[in-house]
């Protein structure tokens, strides 16, 4: 029986975002589609422990919660109120009765995935609930793995749920494909979506982890499907790239009693190659596509930089440099602005750098940002003001929430305290 409901819930995790997808065309409700299918989950649990699993369980779980919402849709006598809903009913058997074990998982599969990845992404939810609905319904994590994942109490995680499939509802979101003139922005939240789920499992923002593992393979997965639902879009390919590349450095960048290691300190031996050339590969496809003044294409190329260098001291920074000044032209932002300060650093040495990031002091949006204290505490560092980068960097590990990096910094900020009193003792 456990090896039964393991199988079931494999099978539910690479199936669930395709049953909820269909069901939600047919009940145009992401909501109640999310409930149909768990139906069917349950009813999975409850009989294949003594029938054994089906021969195509995908199949199997299909057919299953389309019975129950053409049952649902009769039971609620919707499709009498309109002509149009009694045509989606004809439609509907139509399509159980041709419906076996081989083709159950129909035609509109890819556009309805694709649908709802946009509907779970749209902006009329906060990012927060649009990270939470994603992960549950395009993912198949549980209510209680998004919250472990996020190091957030699990009711909160399950009120964002609830609260997002409301907002849908309330505002009529329709489930669909955007138009053509409102794709690009509708498309800017899917990816900054994903983004932030491969960004909190690659550098954790709290907790004792430095990395979350299993969130950048969940973005990862996410990101693959959406490059094989939307193609022609090269940004979709540049994201695919860069968190490809990223991911590539995984296991270089934790040693082995979990302490981070820095991006110049890694053994490049250990980065992934194979990660690496489909990284490179999707950059190219990009690329093709006319992205190359993308943000995440863009982000992408810096990565292939860093990817393409066989020791640290053969990374191109004045590339990377011009990289990040046309990523300051296209995507301008602080934290923009705080990256190419390093890279010109790496190119040109730290004088300059440090002026540039000296402007982002009264920024706002960086006030407890803990990696402009820790990049000021580097350039200072390599100055020789041994005394001011401590300070700096203590400020930096009282920002961080992620105890590793907080070992991190504090450690760099005695070493610069023992400098500069050494400097001082002579």
């Amino acid at each position: 029986m456990v090896t039964t409901h393991r199988a079931i819930e494999a099978v539910w995790r690479i199936e669930s975002a395709r049953i909820i997808a269909a069901l939600a065309r047919m009940l145009r409700d992401v909501g109640l589609a999310e409930e149909l299918a768990q139906d069917a989950l349950v009813t999975a649990l409850e009989q294949w422990p003594q029938s054994g699993v089906p021969d195509n369980p995908g199949a199997w779980l299909m057919t299953t919660a389309k019975h129950r919402a053409l049952d649902r849709l009769r039971h609620h006598k919707l499709l009498e109120r309109k002509h149009e809903e009694f045509g989606r009913e004809l439609e509907i058997e139509q399509e159980l009765l041709r419906a076996d074990a081989a083709d159950a998982l129909d035609d509109h599969i890819g556009d309805d995935l694709l649908r709802l990845v946009f509907t779970a992404c749209h902006p009329v939810l906060s990012p927060e609930a649009r990270v939470a609905l994603t992960l549950r319904l395009l993912g198949g994590l549980t209510t209680d793995e998004i919250a472990r994942a996020f190091l957030v109490p699990e009711p909160t995680i399950a009120q964002r749920i609830v609260r997002a499939k409301r907002t849908l509802t309330a505002a009529r979101v329709p489930f669909e494909v955007p138009t053509a003139e409102a794709l690009p922005e509708r498309l800017a939240s899917v990816l900054a979506v994903i983004y932030l789920i491969f960004n909190e499992g690659y550098a954790a923002t709290a907790g004792a982890d430095w990395m979350r593992p299993a969130l950048c393979d969940e973005a990862l997965r996410l990101g693959r499907i959406l490059a094989g639902l939307a193609p022609m879009q090269a940004e979709v390919h540049g994201l695919v790239a860069l968190m490809e590349i990223q991911a590539s450095r995984s296991r270089a960048r934790i040693g082995p009693d979990g302490a981070p290691i820095l991006l110049l300190e890694q053994n490049r031996a250990r980065w992934d190659q194979l990660l690496i050339r489909r990284g490179l590969a999707a950059l190219g496809q990009a690329e093709i596509l006319g992205g190359m003044l993308g943000p995440y294409t863009l982000q992408a190329a810096i990565a292939a930089c860093h990817a393409r260098a066989l020791t640290a001291d053969e990374t191109n920074w004045e590339r990377i440099a011009a990289l990040y000044d046309a990523l300051a032209q296209v995507s301008p932002s602080p934290v923009v602005e705080l990256n190419r300060a390093v890279a010109l650093c790496m190119a040109f040495g730290p004088e300059a750098s440090l002026a540039l990031v000296d402007t982002l002091l009264d920024e706002p949006s960086l006030r407890s940002y803990h990696l402009l204290p820790s990049v000021r505490a580097d350039f200072l560092c390599k100055l020789g003001r041994f005394a001011e980068a401590s300070a700096e960097f203590k400020r930096a590990a009282e920002l961080t929430r992620n105890s590793r990096e907080q070992v991190l910094l504090l450690a760099r900020a005695r070493e610069c305290a023992e400098r500069a009193s050494d400097n001082s003792a002579h």
